[in-house]
């Protein structure tokens, strides 16, 4: 396991502070806030803490309601909603400053079998050849702002490879639709539990970006804002996250100051292990 992913792993296991009661630490990446990807993650792993180790999440619905402080903790209040014969429920509350800034509800469900179907994996090109993140970054380093370039060109957890990449900083009007190859950057425990929570975190990378792409803008864009309002996410099948997934996002819609973007993930063997949605707001500033 490399360095920047045992970390994350680190970040995503919390500390218990009393039953029901955990805290974890705050991860920069360097947008001025926490990652919304950081909070799920966490606040994913805090509510299986509280769930029998036979059962697996299945879905996840959030808000986010304030921007997190990247310079302090984190505390995550998990509530036991409902122990049934086969599934569990549970709502967390992150909290900073003494104000919530996030809520989950997420549903966990002891495996069985059932009527199996799913959505066909779309045909694009594998991962092999196309420039990882970092990679990306090197080919337009004098056309990106030194602080972000610094982070471009850092060691990730998560590697990242963008079938048809946007340039962030002079966008061409394109499709809204985005498929992105990913995988961890190194060796994963086996738990399912920690691999949901990564995968969770992974999702929030590549979304709401996309309901820009028809509008020839980015998040480096002059006067652009953009936030996550709410995101949902269903656990499918097994997968391996430190085994190549693809990311396949389309954004459905945008209107109000918000867009829309679903997404699906599926295995190289064209098993589709998960499936998300989010809405965020997308503003531009006026002068």
């Amino acid at each position: 396991m490399s360095q920047v992913l045992d970390d994350l792993v680190s970040l995503l296991s919390l500390e218990q502070l009393e039953m029901g009661l955990y805290r974890g630490q705050s991860q920069d990446l360097g947008f001025g806030h926490v990652f919304g990807g950081q909070v799920m993650g966490q606040a994913l792993s805090a509510a299986k803490q509280t769930v029998a180790d036979d059962r697996l999440v299945h879905s996840l619905h959030s808000y986010f309601l304030r921007a997190g402080d990247e310079k302090l903790p984190i505390v995550y209040d998990v509530e036991i909603m409902r122990d049934g014969g086969s599934f569990s429920a549970r709502r967390v509350k992150a909290i900073q400053k003494g104000q919530p800034i996030f809520y989950m509800t997420c549903s966990f469900q002891t495996p069985e079998s059932g009527f199996e179907h799913q959505s066909e994996m779309p045909s694009v090109p594998g991962p092999e050849g196309i420039l990882n993140q970092r990679e990306l970054a090197m080919t337009m380093g004098d056309k990106v702002p030194p602080k972000m370039l610094e982070k471009f060109l850092a060691d990730t957890p998560i590697e990242m490879r963008v079938v048809e990449p946007v340039h962030p900083v002079s966008p061409k009007i394109t499709e809204p639709k985005r498929y992105v190859w990913l995988k961890a950057s190194g060796s994963l425990p086996t738990d399912p539990n920690m691999q949901a929570s990564l995968l969770a975190y992974a999702s929030d990378f590549n979304f709401l970006i996309t309901a820009t792409q028809p509008h020839g803008v980015s998040y480096l864009t002059p006067g652009i804002r953009m936030a996550t309002i709410d995101h949902s996410m269903w656990f499918h099948r097994p997968f391996k996250l430190d085994e190549w997934l693809l990311y396949s996002i389309e954004s459905t819609n945008a209107s109000g100051g918000r867009g829309l973007v679903k997404g699906q993930f599926f295995d190289t063997q064209g098993n589709l292990v998960a499936s998300c949605t989010q809405e965020g707001m997308i503003r531009m500033k006026r002068a």
